[in-house]
C-alpha cells in the first residue's frame, strides 16, 4: 500500500505546524522542565509522534509502526554499538588505574585545566568527529574529561559545545556528500561554502567553551592558546574544504591544531595556573611521583589504538571492502519505497527508501570494539576478564541504549509521517528573513534526528527549491542547512544520552540539556545572521 505525505493535514499551515512540533515539545519539555527520566521522556515523545502520525497526518498505522521499529534498529546499530564499546574501552583502562597516569601525562603538557579541556574536548574531539562521527567524539572526550577530574556536568556539556564546528565534515565528509546527493549541487562548492561559514565559528567555539567553563576573566587569560588552537583549525579547515573537498577536512585540521597547540604550550604559559574549579595556583600540587615514560605509553596506548582503528575503518577503500565482506540490507516491510515525498519539499515526487543496513564489520562501533580487545590484551587482561568486563558494561548502559532507540524511533516517525517537512515549509515561508530561518531549519533538523547527515537529507532539497524561488544562492542555503545544523548537535537527545552514558551520570539528561540549550540556540542564531549577511 502506497501513501503520499500530507504537509497541511489541518488545512491551516499555522495549526499543522503547531501540531508537528508537539512530539519535540513533549520530549524536551518533559526532559528539561518536568525532569522526567530520559527513557520515559523518549517514550512519551514517541507515543505523541505515533498518535499524531496516525490520527492527524493520516499515516497508515502499519507504516507508523514500521518507521518506529526502523528507528529502534538504527538507534541500536550504529549508535548504541558505538556507545557500548567506548564505555567498554573506558572500563578496561579505568580498572587498571591508567586515568591517573593519563592525567599526570597531560600535566606534563600543561598543568592548566582550561588548556587540558581545550586539548581534549576541542582538538581531540575534532579528530574523532572527522574520523568517525555518529556520537563517537562526545563519548570519548567526555570519558577522558571525567577521568581527568571534571564534573559530570562539565564533561558532558563542554564536550557537546566543543563538538560543533567539526560536525559538518564528520565521518570523512559524510554530511556534505549526502547533501550533494539530494541537491545535485557541486560538492566542492558546498564544501568551500560550509568551510567558510564554519571557519568563523571554529575560532569562536574554543573561546565560547572556555567562557562557559571558567568565566570571562579566566577565558581572557588563555586567549593566545585559544586563538592558536581555533585559528589553526579554522585556516586548515577552510583551505582543505576549498582545495580538496570534504573528506579529510576535520582529520587534517585537528592534527594541525593539536600540533600547533602542543608546540605553542612549550613556549607560552598562562600567568596563573587554573588547577581546579575555584582555585588558582602558580604551582599545582601533586602528591604522586611523575609517571615514567613506560607508564605514559601504557596509559595513552588504548587511545592511540582507538584512533588508529577508527581512522583506518573510516577510509572509503577499507569501508568498501568491509561492506562487501559482511553487509546485510533489509528493506523494511510495509515502508520501503511506499512513502512518497511531494513538492514543494522535493522537486518531483520521490519514494522514500527504508533499508536497514546491518554493517557488522564496517560499523564504527566494530572498530572501537576491536580496538578495545587489542587494548585489553596490551594492558594484560585475559579473555575471561574482558568477557566479564563487557558483561558489566552491558548492564551499565542497557537503559541508555533503550533510551537512544526510543529517541531515534521518534525521529524516524516524524520523518516518514511528514511532520518534519511541515516544520520546514513553515520556515520556508519567512520571505526575506529566510536566510536566518533556513539556517535554523538545519538546527532543528539535527536536533530532531541527531545527525547533520540526516538533516541534510531531509531538508537539503527544500533549501535549494526555496532559495531558487526567492532569488537566493542555492549553494549558500544548502550549506547553511549543514552549517546551522552543527549547532543543533549539542541539544539532540541522542548526543545528550551519549554524554550522560559516557560520564555515567544517568538520569541527569535534563540538566545537561538545560546547560547547553541557550548556547546552542545562540550559536545557531549567530550562524543565521552570518548567512543573512552573505545572502544580501
Amino acid at each position: 500500500m502506497e501513501w503520499i505525505q500530507h504537509y497541511d493535514p489541518l488545512s491551516s499551515p499555522l495549526f499543522s505546524t503547531l501540531v508537528s512540533v508537539i512530539p519535540v515539545l513533549v520530549l524536551l519539555g518533559s526532559l528539561a522542565i518536568l525532569r522526567i527520566r530520559a527513557y520515559l521522556s523518549a517514550a512519551m515523545g514517541l507515543g505523541a509522534a505515533l498518535l499524531l502520525a496516525v490520527f492527524v497526518f493520516r499515516m497508515p498505522w502499519t507504516m507508523a509502526a514500521a518507521s518506529a521499529l526502523f528507528g529502534v534498529a538504527y538507534g541500536l546499530l550504529p549508535i548504541g554499538w558505538i556507545i557500548l564499546n567506548v564505555i567498554f574501552l573506558y572500563r578496561l583502562t579505568s580498572e587498571k588505574g591508567l586515568f591517573c597516569i593519563l592525567q599526570q601525562s597531560l600535566v606534563s603538557i600543561t598543568c592548566d585545566r582550561r588548556l587540558q579541556l581545550l586539548l581534549v574536548a576541542f582538538c581531540f574531539g575534532a579528530f574523532f568527529e572527522g574520523a568517525a562521527g555518529f556520537g563517537t567524539p562526545v563519548a570519548i572526550t567526555a570519558s577522558i574529561l571525567i577521568g581527568l577530574g571534571f564534573t559530570p556536568l562539565a564533561a558532558s556539556g563542554l564536550s557537546l559545545i566543543a563538538n560543533t564546528a567539526p560536525v559538518a565534515f564528520g565521518g570523512l565528509g559524510t554530511p556534505l556528500i549526502a547533501l550533494q546527493g539530494v541537491t545535485g549541487l557541486d560538492l566542492i562548492d558546498l564544501s568551500s561554502t560550509v568551510g567558510f561559514l564554519l571557519a568563523v565559528f571554529s575560532v569562536l567555539v574554543p573561546f565560547w567553551m572556555m567562557w562557559v567553563y571558567a568565566g570571562w576573566r579566566k577565558m581572557v587569560e588563555v586567549w593566545p592558546a585559544l586563538l592558536a588552537a581555533g585559528g589553526s583549525f579554522a585556516i586548515v579547515q577552510w583551505v582543505v574544504a576549498t582545495l580538496h573537498g570534504p573528506w579529510l577536512v576535520d582529520v587534517v585540521a585537528a592534527i594541525v591544531s593539536i600540533a600547533v597547540l602542543v608546540l605553542f604550550l612549550r613556549i607560552w604559559h598562562p600567568r596563573h595556573i587554573y588547577t581546579f574549579e575555584g582555585r588558582e595556583d602558580p604551582r599545582p600540587e601533586s602528591s604522586l611521583p611523575p609517571p615514567t615514560l613506560r607508564e605514559k605509553v601504557k596509559a595513552w596506548a588504548p587511545w592511540a589504538i582507538l584512533s588508529a582503528f577508527v581512522f583506518v575503518w573510516g577510509l572509503p577503500e577499507i569501508k568498501a571492502i568491509l561492506d562487501q565482506l559482511a553487509t546485510l540490507r533489509f528493506p523494511v516491510p510495509g515502508l520501503d519505497q511506499l512513502v512518497f515525498r511531494v513538492p514543494p519539499v522535493v522537486a518531483a515526487v520521490r519514494a522514500e527508501p527504508a533499508v536497514f543496513s546491518l554493517t557488522g564489520l564496517s560499523a564504527t562501533g566494530t572498530a572501537i570494539f576491536f580496538s578495545a580487545i587489542v587494548s585489553g590484551l596490551v594492558l594484560g587482561y585475559t579473555p575471561v576478564e574482558m568477557v566479564k568486563t563487557y558483561g558489566k558494561t552491558v548492564q551499565l548502559v542497557k537503559i541508555s541504549l533503550l533510551t537512544i532507540a526510543a529517541m531515534m524511533a521518534l525521529g524516524f516517525v516524524t520523518r516518514y509521517s511528514g511532520m518534519d517537512a511541515t516544520l520546514g515549509l513553515a520556515f520556508a515561508a519567512t520571505g526575506p528573513l529566510y536566510p536566518i530561518f533556513g539556517t535554523l531549519l538545519g538546527w532543528i533538523g539535527v536536533a530532531l534526528t541527531g545527525s547533520d547527515t540526516s538533516s541534510n537529507v531531509l531538508f537539503g532539497s527544500l533549501q535549494r527549491i526555496t532559495a531558487e524561488q526567492i532569488g537566493l544562492n542555492p549553494v549558500l542555503m544548502a550549506s547553511a542547512n549543514s552549517a546551522g545544523g552543527v549547532m543543533g548537535k549539542m541539544i539532540d537527545a541522542q548526543s545528550i544520552v551519549v554524554a550522560s552514558t559516557a560520564t555515567r551520570w544517568f538520569g541527569h539528561e535534563g540538566e545537561i540539556l538545560r546547560f547547553v540549550f541557550l548556547h546552542s540556540l545562540s550559536l545557531a542564531t549567530l550562524m543565521g545572521l552570518l548567512v543573512l549577511a552573505m545572502a544580501y
